[in-house]
């Protein structure tokens, strides 16, 4: 079997990952799919830094355009990021004929229809696996080992910046902007964090998982995101007495005629296995007809996981490459012409469990009130506590409720948040708690 000649394209951190891999485990990749890969080009602007991998000879170039040209190149492996640049590199290499892998979440969130259809059109295979969960096979499960199921439901946490952060503030009762400064001092997270904390990161992967499970066009635009920067050791302190652990999570559920495509702060208890995925680990859960609940967990980022997940990719693509059956497995798991925009539903539309925390004045008859407006849009109440007073005068009350309505429960909070025995913004955190009674 001849060899296979592969490109990556920025050597960064994933593309060094991918290289090392390729070079150091070459023997054992090759008596795994019967033939050798060869790193054919490593293609990076900078081309003098020390990456700490033995490149052969002319391996390492500086233009792209180069690898993406070369006839004998067969695997596009794009490491590079952002949606500019590499974009434009993927689409080039897809119409020269090449297959592509790439890592690049935010990427296919927001481009992947059009990458997706270009793709099928010129009949070659497009890798992902590595976009999602890091060295989690996520990808590889739904496409192919859940093949037989009807999704009904993914719930993952799928950032490990914000899970670290979380776990910081469960653990050590410290606040959001300590932890932040923690994870970003041992490089768990980005000298500019917004992508991590505020959830998009989460989002940009629930946006793939959910139309690779339900048969559906991405649809980034409309997952309802929230992120942790608002979450406070208090909350957090209240969850634990509840018996709810507090996660960033990204959810999506299928009811048949819409989807749920979410992200945000949710307690859950603590017999879900989700509770105990902790520091920088992801895990997501699957649930499916005939397999039940499956849950996936391990590293979502870092140098050699992502790398792992990229060359599983490559290995596949290879095999294929080998009895000519490119486009043999549909990129998104369903045949092109069965997929269909299913719409995502409006975040107010969500019936779920509900936390609030209210800042209210310790005076006779503010719970009443604050319940009588619950009451009156149909907000039903499960518990209501309240801690010690505070030096201006108010009390910390925490209330949970049965199911509601999202919108019910937006009408209620600005009322409720106008009262002048209210003091701030009330807090919300929803709950998912299939064994909640109402």
């Amino acid at each position: 079997m001849r060899q296979v000649n592969i490109a990556i394209l920025g050597c960064g951190t994933v593309g060094t990952g991918v290289a090392r891999l390729l070079l150091e485990n070459g023997d054992i990749i090759r008596d795994r799919i019967g033939c050798p890969l060869n790193l054919k080009y490593v293609a990076d602007i900078d081309t003098q830094r020390d990456r700490g991998i033995n490149l052969a000879p002319g391996v390492m170039i500086p233009d792209a355009a180069t690898a993406i040209n070369d006839p004998q190149v067969d695997i596009v492996v794009e490491t590079i990021g952002g949606e500019g640049i590499a974009k434009q590199l993927m689409l080039d290499a897809i119409e020269r004929g090449k297959h592509v892998v790439t890592a690049n979440k935010a990427l296919l969130a927001k481009h992947g229809n059009e990458i997706i259809a270009l793709a099928t059109k010129n009949r070659v295979d497009l890798g992902y696996e590595a976009s999602v969960g890091g060295c989690m096979p996520i990808i590889k499960t739904v496409r192919e080992s859940l093949i037989g199921n009807r999704i009904s439901a993914m719930t993952g946490i799928l950032n490990g910046t914000c899970n670290y952060i979380l776990s910081k503030i469960t653990d050590e009762g410290v606040v959001f902007e300590a932890a932040l400064a923690e994870a970003q001092a041992k490089g768990y997270a980005e000298a500019d964090p917004t992508l991590d904390v505020e959830g998009l990161d989460a989002a940009h992967k629930l946006a793939i998982l959910g139309a690779l499970a339900f048969g559906m066009q991405i649809n980034f635009n409309d997952v309802y995101i929230e992120g942790i920067s608002k979450i406070t050791p208090l909350d957090i302190e209240f969850a634990a007495q509840f018996g709810y652990r507090l996660k960033l999570l990204a959810i999506t559920k299928f009811n048949g005629q819409s989807v749920e495509a979410r992200v945000h702060p949710t307690m859950i208890p603590f017999s879900n296995m989700l509770s105990n995925v902790n520091g920088t680990l992801n895990a997501i859960s699957v649930s499916g007809d005939a397999v039940g609940d499956i849950l996936l967990y391990g590293h979502g980022a870092g140098m050699m996981p992502t790398a792992s997940a990229v060359v599983s990719d490559i290995a596949d693509i290879a095999r294929n490459l080998a009895v000519n059956g490119a486009g043999r497995l549909p990129v998104m798991g369903y045949q092109p012409d069965t997929i269909k925009p299913i719409p995502v539903m409006p975040i107010d539309d969500i019936i779920t469990h509900y936390y609030f925390r209210f800042d209210a004045m310790d005076r006779p008859g503010v719970l009443a009130t604050i319940a009588g407006i619950l009451g009156k849009h149909a907000i039903s109440l499960k518990s209501v506590h309240q801690k010690g007073r505070k030096t201006d005068g108010s009390v910390p009350v925490v209330m949970l409720t049965h199911y509601a309505r999202e919108a019910d429960v937006a009408k209620a909070l600005a009322e409720i948040e106008a009262l002048d025995v209210v003091a701030g913004t009330p807090m919300l955190v929803r709950i998912e708690d299939q064994d909640g009674q109402d």
